[in-house]
Parts: C-alpha cells; structure tokens; sequence
C-alpha cells in the first residue's frame, strides 16, 4: 500500500477546503489506515465511531430506498464530522472547524476519494 500517496490525498484535502482541520482513513470496520490529524485526535476512536456512524447510515439508505450511501455529515455547534464511503472496505473521516466550507467540502472530496480508491486497489 501506497502510505506516502494516502498521505499527499488527505494532506492536499485539508490545505485545499477552509476550515479541515484533520483527516483520518480506515477500514470500514473502524481500523485506522493513516491519518493527517493533530495530537489531540485519535484516529483509532475517530475510525470507530466513523464505522458506526456510516454502517448505520449505510442501512437506512438501503432500507429506506434511497441507494447507495456516499457520505455523511454531522452538523456540531462547533464544527462538523463527514464520512465518505469508499467503496464498502475503506472510509474517510474529515473533521472541520466552524468555518468548514462544506459546499467546498463536497465539491473537492469526490476526486479525492476516487484517488483513493485507486491507490487502495492498487
């Protein structure tokens, strides 16, 4: 596996969108991969409760007919949590501060997140 590529994605999505502050990348069963996150972070609590957070989200888009999940955003008072889904085995967390561009967000995680995908199966 290609860390140093992983690293330049989620490195590139935080200086890219205003207000990132810290990207993590796990297994969709919440075993961190690598993570551009400041100390206080724990990727290891944050890909768990990323796995939880899209495996539930997940279900209630198929059951409720709506396809595919791609992604979830939590909306917190002092900032947001959104989990991209990166096929079914792999999933990204950003975390962002108030001043999260999520519109920007949206926009620049698709490619990103195909990228990712590629160097995943590579």
């Amino acid at each position: 596996m290609d860390f140093e590529a992983l690293a330049g994605e989620l490195r590139s999505l935080r200086e890219t969108v205003a207000g990132v502050t810290d990207t993590v990348l796990a297994a969709v069963d919440g075993i961190p991969i690598i993570a551009d996150a400041a100390d206080d972070i724990d990727p290891a609590k944050v890909s768990a409760l990323a796995a939880a957070d899209l495996g539930i989200a997940r279900q209630a888009a198929e059951i409720t007919g709506k396809g595919t999940l791609n992604q979830t955003v939590v909306f917190g008072s002092e900032g947001y949590m959104a989990v991209y889904a990166i096929g079914r085995l792999a999933l990204m967390v950003v975390l962002g501060d108030k001043g999260l561009n999520v519109g920007r967000l949206l926009f620049e995680a698709r490619p990103v997140i195909e990228r990712i995908g590629s160097i995943l199966a590579a």
